[in-house]
């Protein structure tokens, strides 16, 4: 009697298949598969070598993710067909094996599918691989959605790259402010120590509610008799150190002419008014007035505190990193196009003081215009700012490596103001989880030095508010 064959069991570590467009969005991809396998099909070798000239982050990712595979191909001990193990490559978790095309492989398409088109050619090597490693689970990994769908359709298994992602759910991004209990009076009032320095009342506070608590962030209490806007300025397990915060709803205490309309534009006035914050991060819909305020505590503390030399305003050109040379004239004037907020922003700052007579406010514009410069960010590599108060407009369309770049240009006594909107994402690959403004926000919670509030309300107008809501 013939023994019964049992079937090998599957392997517990899955086979990925990497698209091009993965290792251009994140070379470092190649280790972030922890003790899985990674295959990589020749052709994917072709597109990194058509997209590896120019300045753009595109084709620097792509000299990078070249150089990463010939540091590895380099030092394989035993050739490449086995595999290359990865675990010695740096200090970074990656287990697994690197496995590159070496043989044609000729696998059945259906006939709509082009044959020389590379997403297609890497599909094929997906079903070629199915079939010929029954044992294992071979999964694509595109950011091309697209390709998902095609690789799908034909019953092979695809995901999106997802180790570039801060966060999973957006909904669970740092907010830089919460709501006390309502019962907080009652439950710690009497046992917090309380003092005076420099009008601001301190309250040191213990209990649990401490625990999750970040410094610089905002707290409040708006129910009842005794409402309570304060930020944490120490955070030490247990035990916490809350400070109230200087009221910017009040006429008195304007902001170049810029009141606060809301809590939220209360809490982001305290941050872009503190010299001690270094970065702020700012993040709401249109019309929640990230721009305005930004400006107008960056003219007051420019023109009036003298703490800056002047203002550096920048915004991702959409396409991220493509050249902006053939619009005509200077650096500048290339970048007007894309600072219509600036105008219209310096528009409403301008017309604030209705005492000073239409001489007085072109004398003031003129004088704002020579402390604003425009940037690109094309051309921010190698510089150095000192005492600037520098704004990134438009950081959501950033990927983590432009926002460090960026981040890293600040000198001695810059300040640094990241605005955005992680709902408006125009780059190619980025989501709501993987944009820079959300890693920054994400990595810099906590930190002494930075603060972040998410702005809420529209205050733009009542059509504005109601589209935003309704559209």
């Amino acid at each position: 009697m013939n023994a019964k064959k049992t079937a090998a069991p599957p392997s517990p570590t899955k086979l990925f298949v990497l698209d091009t467009n993965v290792l251009m969005h994140d070379p470092i991809s190649l280790f972030r598969f922890q003790e899985h396998d990674i295959y990589l099909p020749m052709v994917i070798l072709e597109e990194l070598d058509n997209n590896k000239k120019g300045m753009s982050e595109v084709a620097r990712n792509a000299r990078q993710a070249s150089r990463f595979l010939d540091e590895i191909v380099s030092h394989a001990p035993n050739g490449i067909e086995d595999g290359i193990s990865l675990t010695s490559h740096g200090t970074r978790e990656a287990t697994g094996r690197l496995f590159l095309q070496t043989k044609t492989i000729n696998s059945e398409l259906p006939a709509s599918l082009a044959v020389g088109r590379a997403d297609n050619q890497i599909i094929g090597v997906v079903k070629h691989l199915q079939e010929a490693r029954s044992g294992r689970q071979v999964i694509l990994v595109s950011k091309d959605i697209n390709m998902r769908i095609k690789a799908r359709a034909l019953g092979l298994p695809a995901e999106d790259y997802f180790s570039d992602k801060a966060l999973e759910d957006t909904d669970l991004l740092y907010t830089g402010l919460r709501a006390l209990p309502a019962d907080f009076w009652e439950n710690h009032g009497a046992a917090m120590e309380s003092w005076q320095h420099g009008g601001h009342t301190y309250y040191r506070l213990t209990g649990p509610l401490c625990e999750s608590l970040f410094v610089n962030e905002f707290v409040y209490l708006e129910a009842g008799d005794r409402p309570f806007f304060a930020t944490v300025k120490e955070q030490n397990g247990r035990t916490s150190v809350l400070a109230t915060i200087r009221d910017y709803t009040q006429p008195k205490s304007n902001v170049w002419g810029i009141t606060a309309r809301n809590r939220e534009q209360n809490f982001a006035l305290n941050l872009l008014m503190n010299p001690d914050i270094d970065f702020v991060t700012l993040v709401g819909q249109a019309g929640t007035g990230k721009t305005l305020l930004t400006l107008a505590t960056g003219l007051m503390q420019t023109l009036e505190h003298k703490l800056y030399t002047e203002i550096i305003m920048t915004r991702v050109t959409v396409p991220v990193g493509e050249d902006i040379g053939f619009l005509p004239g200077t650096e500048e004037e290339k970048m007007t196009p894309w600072m219509g907020a600036l105008d219209d922003n310096l528009d409403i700052l301008n017309n604030t003081d209705e005492e000073a007579g239409e001489w007085g406010r072109a004398a003031t514009r003129d004088l704002i215009r020579s402390r604003i410069k425009v940037k690109s960010l094309n051309f921010m590599r190698g510089r150095t700012f000192i005492n600037k108060y520098l704004i990134i407009d438009e950081a959501q369309n950033l990927t983590p490596k432009q926002m460090k770049t960026l981040i890293t240009r600040a000198g001695p006594g810059t300040k640094v103001v990241c605005l955005g909107n992680i709902s408006q994402i125009d780059t190619p690959y980025l989501t709501e989880g993987s944009s820079g403004l959300t890693y920054v926000v994400d990595r810099f919670k906590g930190w002494s030095h930075s603060g972040h509030v998410t702005l809420q309300r529209g205050e733009r107008s009542r059509l504005a508010d109601y589209a935003a809501d309704a559209l």
